[in-house]
């Protein structure tokens, strides 16, 4: 049987094993984790800390770790973005990671996206059921995401019943496969451009 003094008394904070580890070096993980900005408020109720001058507490410890970061010249600084903080990568290495990105978005094109591509690519402009009738299956998904890769576009609208959209590559899909223009694709045999 409970007394009600033990039903009554406010629930302790949870201890976890990292408490004894440094302020500056809870948050770094907690940003290091995390897919989206952390605002001061939430920072502070996932470490636990008590009390007011919380934010400033966070505040402080994020300058700290930033200039830790400039003193030994990481590729990294922590950012206000988005009404939180975010661990972002500095500009200066923004044309490095835009050809790790690149070299991800080629190699993660499935055999599906890769026959829809090159049927936009040697017979652009064109519409989808024409894709559609050459790969014999439907192509609405695939389409999709090679849209959100920007490696095709919607061209225009063909000039018959209900207008259907027309695909063409983009300047990213150049890009991508090291193509100075349409002209340098392969010949296929049997096709004339």
């Amino acid at each position: 049987m409970t007394t009600s003094s033990e039903t009554t008394s406010p629930p302790t904070p949870q201890t976890t094993h990292t408490d004894d580890q440094p302020l500056t070096a809870r948050i770094e993980a907690l940003l290091i984790s995390s897919d989206r900005p952390l605002s001061e408020a939430r920072l502070s109720a996932l470490l636990g800390l008590p009390g007011k001058g919380t934010a400033q507490q966070v505040k402080d410890a994020i300058d700290e770790l930033n200039e830790s970061y400039q003193s030994t010249q990481r590729a990294f600084v922590i950012e206000r973005l988005a009404g939180g903080w975010q661990i972002m990568t500095k500009s200066e290495y923004g044309d490095l990671l835009a050809q790790l990105h690149a070299d991800r978005q080629q190699s993660r094109l499935s055999q599906a996206a890769l026959e829809t591509l090159s049927i936009i690519a040697y017979r652009q402009p064109v519409m989808r059921a024409e894709i559609e009738a050459i790969r014999g299956v439907g192509c609405g998904e695939v389409l999709r995401g090679l849209l959100e890769r920007r490696l095709v576009k919607i061209t225009g609208r063909a000039e018959e019943l209900g207008r259907p959209m027309l695909y063409g590559t983009t300047q990213e899909f150049l890009k991508v496969f090291g193509l100075a223009g349409l002209d340098d694709l392969p010949d296929i045999e049997g096709e004339k451009r």
